[in-house]
């Protein structure tokens, strides 16, 4: 299979393309860099790699042409800077409107649109989450270029899944508290946690539910990848601390969260795993000394997170 990854030297994309390339597939990733790092992929005979944005319509439409994808896995996004509107728009929203656009004129297949769960809004009006809960994403920069991508990818007319993540986390991630605590704690720094609940999904179990998609598998829609269960981002601390054997163990400050965040999110993952037969079965403890071993051997240069903090802009999540 032909499979075209945007945003495939990224957290989840390049995971995909080592997911596909060990398995016979044909890949093509375009990614400007801008949060992935050239590491996160390894060569291949299989394997080509664009360095460019999807905002670049001239640049889109040759890959199409060039490689005549079957399938399209849209994993590009900014989130580097919350404040950078303009940044947002055109890579969520032009930039989705154009490899959207390529994809109904290469005849793709199925195409896969990774979207956040901020999309139902900072304050959601039920937990678990459902799928019928309204899109409310007015409250983030990210969540709204990324919602507007979303309805481009409904407009046309395609093969499409749209899958809402809950805070995948493993090697390769730059985003969230994971990466944070570990950047913080090996150097020295104080850390705090908010006192705020999240569902995290190991990232190879949610390459697991990629491939299916990517596969063909499942009716079109929207579907959740997430387990319906949450964890304190004080339990991701501790396990952070066990992965990295502190002894003794430092001292945390639990804060109460800001008013615009909310105290947890959990998605209901019900039509994922009556449609696909899947949910993730990576222990918490498991998954995070995986991402900490990839950490201490491959460092982090740089972390981001897509939300501003109300104090503007406190060190850790």
């Amino acid at each position: 299979m032909k499979v075209l990854i945007t945003g495939g030297a990224g957290f989840i994309g390049s995971h995909l393309a080592d997911r596909l390339l060990a398995r016979g597939d044909d890949v093509l990733v375009i990614d400007n860099f801008a949060t992935a790092r050239h590491d996160n992929l390894s060569d291949h005979d299989r394997l080509t790699v664009i360095e460019g944005s999807i905002v670049d319509k001239a640049l889109v439409d040759k890959a199409f042409s060039s490689f005549g994808p079957e399938v399209v896995a849209h994993a590009a996004a900014s989130y580097k800077d919350p404040d950078d509107w303009s940044e947002d728009a055109a890579t969520n929203a032009v930039g989705t409107a154009n490899v959207v656009k390529a994809s109904k004129a290469g005849g793709v297949g199925r195409f896969l649109y990774f979207q956040t769960a901020l999309c139902y809004g900072l304050h959601p009006l039920e937990q678990p989450i459902t799928l019928e809960h309204a899109l409310r994403p007015e409250e983030s920069s990210y969540a709204i270029s990324k919602t507007a991508g979303e309805y481009y990818v409904r407009l046309s007319g395609l093969d499409w899944v749209s899958l809402r993540l809950a805070n995948a986390y493993g090697a390769r991630n730059v985003s969230g508290p994971l990466p944070t605590f570990f950047s913080r704690l090996t150097n020295g720094q104080s850390v705090f946690v908010m006192d705020t609940r999240r569902d995290f999904i190991y990232v190879h179990d949610l390459i697991d539910l990629v491939v299916a998609v990517v596969d063909g598998q499942g009716e079109g829609g929207a579907y959740h990848a997430s387990s319906g269960s949450d964890f304190s981002i004080k339990e991701l601390f501790d396990a952070t601390v066990r992965a990295l054997e502190l002894d003794p163990a430092p001292e945390v400050e639990v804060r109460e969260r800001n008013p615009d965040d909310t105290y947890t999110i959990l998605l209901d993952p019900s039509r994922t795993q009556e449609e696909f037969g899947w949910s993730p079965t990576t222990p918490l403890e498991e998954g995070v000394a995986a991402a900490i071993a990839y950490y201490r051997d491959h460092g982090i240069e740089e972390t981001y997170t897509h939300l501003k903090l109300a104090s503007e802009k406190q060190p850790a999540q």
